[in-house]
């Protein structure tokens, strides 16, 4: 990559982006730059990576040519305002992981024309094993796209959707490591009670997660098919999805997706709401 690649914020999917690129060797240290209100997080980075730091956010945009806003929902916007008068549609390819917040309303923050791409990642960034969504803005180009599909590709795997599935993305791989954890930790439980000790356990229903996982990305057949070539007639597999299934399991995990979709939607709506009445009292 031979442009400047430029971080507003080093919190944890900042770093671990920072990380995954260097480590794919998508670019040199020198030509990554970073800017936080965190300087002991900063020198670490500076010490331990070689890339450059600042406090200043202006800097960062001055010396990169793409820049990925990795702060919370709640700062972004004024984040933005800070260094929207430094960008320009022909210098600057934008790039935000704020859950929730739109590339409409992001748009309407920056300079006319400025070239924008809202991605969704996910916890399993910090392990390189991100399950990524990414959505164009209204002046992002195709070159633009694969640019960012390079970047978050350096962490994980890659899709693109249209923005308003992004609620269903949050609701799904956003939201969904979390359900994973409750998985895992549930299957160690079981294993605990039934003798194993407890670091065994987690150690055999976490890589049984992981190898689940892996077997449907790589076998490209459907999880049910997978999951009948586990299941022997009369066997141990099917007593156990009988009790699953009397449970519920797969009714509430469906349920869990939708509910947090729903959620994200609903977060996204206020923050438009009070931003609007926020413009409607500056006035």
């Amino acid at each position: 990559m031979k442009e400047n690649l430029g971080f507003i914020g080093t919190g944890r999917m900042g770093d671990a982006l920072i990380k995954g690129i260097l480590k794919a060797k998508l670019t040199s240290p020198t030509k990554i730059y970073a800017s936080d209100i965190d300087e002991n997080k900063l020198k670490y980075l500076h010490s331990t990576l070689g890339i450059k730091v600042s406090t200043d956010n202006k800097k960062t945009i001055k010396n990169s040519d793409i820049v990925i806003f990795a702060v919370k929902p709640q700062i972004i916007k004024n984040v933005v305002l800070e260094v929207a008068p430094l960008i320009t549609s022909s210098n600057h390819l934008l790039i935000s992981i704020a859950a929730g917040v739109s590339t409409n309303f992001l748009e309407s923050e920056l300079p006319n024309r400025a070239r924008l791409v809202r991605v969704m990642p996910n916890i399993a960034c910090t392990v390189e094993a991100s399950a990524s969504a990414i959505c164009p803005g209204s002046n992002a180009t195709t070159e633009d796209l694969e640019k960012v599909k390079e970047i978050f590709g350096a962490v994980g795997r890659v899709v693109t959707v249209p923005e308003y599935l992004m609620d269903s993305v949050t609701g799904l791989s956003g939201s969904g490591p979390a359900f994973i954890f409750m998985i895992i930790e549930a299957l160690a439980d079981g294993g605990v009670y039934m003798g194993l000790d407890r670091k065994t356990s987690v150690t055999l229903a976490a890589q049984t997660v992981l190898g689940a996982a892996k077997m449907v990305l790589e076998n490209g057949a459907h999880p049910g098919e997978l999951k009948d070539m586990v299941t022997s007639p009369a066997g141990t597999t099917i007593r156990g999805i009988q009790v699953l299934e009397n449970y519920g399991v797969r009714s509430a995990m469906i349920d869990a997706v939708i509910k947090a979709s729903e959620r994200s939607k609903e977060l996204g709506n206020k923050e438009v709401e009070l931003q609007k009445t926020k413009k409607i009292n500056n006035f």
